[in-house]
């Protein structure tokens, strides 16, 4: 995923959703957590019903060393997923949300 050519886009002011959700991920993918989760935030934030948007804000956050940002991002996502029927997406953040706060009781 070209990083540059999708900042470049959201420099022409092409922004939406799914360009932001692109540039998260290929943060997330290239080690930049942190800033990962500024467009992550912004994509759910114009679409508040994409479950997907939500669900690697999540795992973002976490990479970011934000466990409950992330968790508070699952539960939201979670809330998304049934509400639009996306089984797939709900399954996975519900096992992505046990095991953060599984991983937190017992840090704790």
């Amino acid at each position: 995923m070209d990083i540059q050519a999708l900042q470049q886009l959201l420099d022409r002011g092409r922004d939406g959703p799914l360009l932001r959700f692109s540039l998260g991920k290929g943060l997330l993918d290239a080690g930049d957590p942190a800033l990962a989760t500024t467009h992550l935030a912004q994509c759910v934030a114009q679409d508040p019903d994409y479950s997907a948007g939500w669900k690697l804000l999540g795992k973002a956050c976490l990479a970011a060393g934000d466990a409950a940002a992330a968790a508070q991002a699952w539960r939201r996502g979670i809330a998304v997923a049934t509400h639009n029927g996306d089984r797939q997406a709900e399954k996975e953040m519900t096992v992505f949300l046990r095991r953060a706060l599984k991983a937190r009781a017992t840090q704790a």
